[in-house]
This record gives structure tokens, sequence and C-alpha cells, in this order.
């Protein structure tokens, strides 16, 4: 396994974290691939790894006693998986899966918890990293609950465009539909209203946008507090430039 150097992650957290906290994690770090449907969180199973993505999109999912799903938050090059465990929770509810393939760092989580659990800094940080993502999925939740669809399709499009390279979302309509709670004929006629006002640009697998202003102002309220946040909270910016 080859040591890695903190200036040559792409991930924001490992990045950030301090050197004494990087080097403590780092013999036992391992730069993976992560394709597409790669399980990060298991529902309900004490995850192995904490996955700190470098590229691609993370989806984390709920589903219902009667196999209702949907998607409740995105982790990218900004966050990591698993961090249910800094509350002293093995297994939770829900899945965390690539959407967008991609590659991260893995680091065990019985070396990460040992790290959170023998330093206060490194607890408080990736604390203050655990709030951000409770903020985002709450924010879900108002989304799905007081917006339309038009809006939370801008909202969600634009949290991908946070998260990954370019300008260029390799998401199909199938995720939107997850993404929204909606079926695919829904999600292809909110796509055609944003083309119309050239927003964005659809074609088969890949949502190009070409308007991000636009995005922003059709999303309204439904965006921008938890982006907000996680720049306040941990002072780094959440959107890859």
């Amino acid at each position: 396994m080859v040591r890695l150097d903190q200036s040559n992650v792409g991930n924001t957290l490992l990045r950030t974290i301090s050197a004494q906290t990087f080097g403590r994690l780092a013999h036992g770090m391992e730069r993976v691939d992560l394709p597409t449907k790669h399980v990060l969180v298991e529902d309900s199973v004490p995850p192995d790894y904490i996955y700190f993505l470098e590229s691609g999109l993370g989806s984390m999912v709920v589903t219902s006693s009667d196999d209702e799903a949907i998607e409740v938050g995105h982790i990218g090059r900004e966050g990591a998986s698993g961090m249910h465990l800094m509350l002293a929770i093995e297994g939770a509810p829900g899945r965390t899966f690539m959407q967008v393939a991609g590659s991260g760092i893995r680091v065990p989580a019985s070396l990460f918890m040992k790290a959170v659990t023998e330093d206060e800094e490194t607890r408080a940080f990736f604390l203050r990293y655990f709030h951000t993502t409770v903020v985002q999925l709450s924010h879900s939740a108002l989304a799905n609950a007081r917006y339309n669809m038009q809006e939370r399709m801008a909202r969600w499009l634009l949290m991908c465009h946070d998260r990954l390279d370019g300008d260029n979302l390799g998401v199909t309509h199938e995720f939107l539909a997850l993404m929204l709670g909606v079926r695919r004929s829904g999600v292809t006629e909110q796509l055609h209203v944003l083309e119309g006002i050239r927003a964005i640009r659809s074609t088969r697998g890949n949502i190009h946008v070409r308007d991000r202003e636009k995005l922003i102002t059709i999303a309204g309220g439904s965006y921008g507090i938890p982006e907000r946040e996680y720049e306040r909270v941990l002072g780094l910016p959440l959107r890859v430039k």
C-alpha cells in the first residue's frame, strides 16, 4: 500500500485536516476506484471503511418498509461516507452508493474511529462536517414537501454540479427519478422545460449545465442554505471549480 501525501489528495476534508490527523490515518489509506452502484454504506450494516471521495458522486437513499425509495443527499469530493459512526451508531437505515463513477480514498472504520476518539480536534472537525450533512438532509425533506418538481429538479442539478468536475453531469433519467421520487416520464417533461429556457442540454446519460444562474433562480429558496452552512462551519468552499 503506497502512503499518500496530503498535498496530493483530491478530497476536501482530507486536504484540510491537520497534518497530525492525516498522519494518523495515512498508513491505512488506500486509493480505490468507485464504479457506478458501488456500495459505500449498506443498509443497517456497520461499514468496514470510511470513503473520502475524490471524484464521482455518491447517493444517500432511504427505503421504506414497503420498498418505496428516494434519494435524500449527495456526497462528492467535499465529503465522506459513514459519518453516523460519529454518534456511536454502528449500522443505520439507508444506503449510500455511487451514482456517478469516480474514485476515492478509503480508511478502515476502526482506524478512523480511533483517531476521532483519541483526538478532540479531529473529533470536532468531523462532527462539524456531520452537522452539514444533517442540514443537507433536512433541506431535502423541506424541498420534497414544499417545492414543486421543477424547483426540486433545479436544486438537485445544482447539487450535482457543485460536486462534479465541469458542466457535464453523467446522470441518467432513472437517477433523476430516484432523486425526485417521481416517474421517469415526469423527469423527461421537466428536463424539456429546462432545455427550453436554455438552462441545460440533456442527452442520453448526461446533462450539460448551460446556465447555472438560471437553475439557481428556478430553485429559489430550496437551494443555498446547506451550501452556505458547509462553507460557514468548515470554512471551505463546497463547489468544485
